[in-house]
């Protein structure tokens, strides 16, 4: 999603009181996402439950999908100030990177997920009354676009990262595991066999133990953590999924309705080993929660981890061509 090389927003008439740092602490315009640009490639592991048609009905009406992945992730910068236009506050402006992700089952070779968006950030406002956060716009073939907004954070050493499941949740009572998500038991109702060599009952328990394990045995010196939702808690106010009228269904209920959308990303610095040198590794994880069987919320789960290729670095300029030269020297002076 490369951008042309002479395009760079341009706030038409320029915006009063610019924002060049929206987040103070950290100098350069794109914030906790300075690290991105480039192309991320790695590994991880799909779960899905999908809705299953059979005519006569079958025991089942769901089907769960297991998939080994690889996935290319690349990042392009937005030169210039995005403007917001405000009514009962002063105009703001944001910064951002275009991404397109592509997913493909690392087993048989099929493409899973192809996904263009923006991740933005978005300066401290008064109306409403946020914090500087961070945002990812996204649009997914399958029929559902997505706002995900949230805050951004720094760490030292590794992450640790929350057990997950992806146990279907009824409106009334506890989720429960169902038969499918039992390894053991031989089902036509999930991946066959052969499509999920490599995957183990303790993967699909807790999808967030792949990404535990791809870090194991490393040195991490610093992370940024990402945490971004389509319902994110107060007092962040923006967020949301759109889906097409497929998907939200008729009179009888929902086909695949996206209903929420939480992620979180974790961008490591990685100390090398034997002389080589530091790297960048990216680590997520997503929870899309899908409705389509008796107000019952079946959990799609995906993890991965990417590491950044080596890349000539982009200098700040390229962002905002716009910053002062005072903080421009702040930029450069790190």
């Amino acid at each position: 999603m490369d951008l042309k090389a002479n395009f760079s927003f341009t706030p038409l008439p320029a915006i009063a009181q610019p924002v060049h740092l929206p987040f103070p602490a950290i100098l350069d315009p794109l914030g906790p996402l300075k690290d991105l640009p480039g192309t991320w490639s790695g590994t991880g592991f799909n779960t899905i439950w999908r809705p299953f048609f059979a005519k006569p009905p079958a025991k089942e009406d769901e089907f769960l999908e297991l998939n080994l992945t690889t996935e290319t992730l690349e990042f392009t910068a937005i030169s210039g100030q995005i403007p917001n236009r405000g009514f009962f506050q002063p105009d703001i402006n944001m910064f951002g990177l275009t991404y397109l992700q592509q997913i493909s089952d690392s087993v048989v070779g099929a493409g899973l997920h192809i996904e263009p968006g923006i991740w933005a950030t978005v300066p401290q406002t008064s109306s409403p009354a946020e914090p500087p956060t961070v945002v990812r716009m996204a649009s997914i073939p399958h029929g559902t676009t997505i706002l995900a907004q949230g805050q951004a954070h720094a760490g030292q050493g590794a992450p640790m990262f929350p057990a997950i499941n992806i146990n279907p949740i009824p409106p009334r009572g506890p989720a429960v595991p169902f038969e499918q998500q039992n390894l053991s038991h031989s089902t036509p109702f999930r991946s066959p066999p052969a499509n999920i060599v490599g995957i183990t009952q303790a993967m699909v328990d807790n999808p967030n133990s792949v990404l535990a394990a791809a870090i194991h045995g490393q040195t991490i010196t610093a992370v940024t953590i990402l945490e971004v939702s389509t319902a994110a808690p107060a007092p962040i106010t923006g967020g949301g999924t759109s889906n097409t009228s497929f998907l939200v269904g008729g009179a009888q209920g929902p086909n695949a309705d996206a209903t929420k959308v939480t992620s979180t990303f974790w961008i490591e610095t990685v100390k090398g080993t034997g002389g080589a040198p530091d790297f960048q590794q990216l680590q997520y994880s997503q929870t899309v929660m899908l409705k389509f069987d008796d107000g019952i919320l079946w959990p799609h789960v995906t993890v991965g981890t990417l590491r950044k290729h080596v890349q000539v670095a982009v200098p700040p300029t390229f962002v905002d061509p716009h910053i002062p030269v005072d903080v421009l020297a702040r930029i450069r002076a790190g």
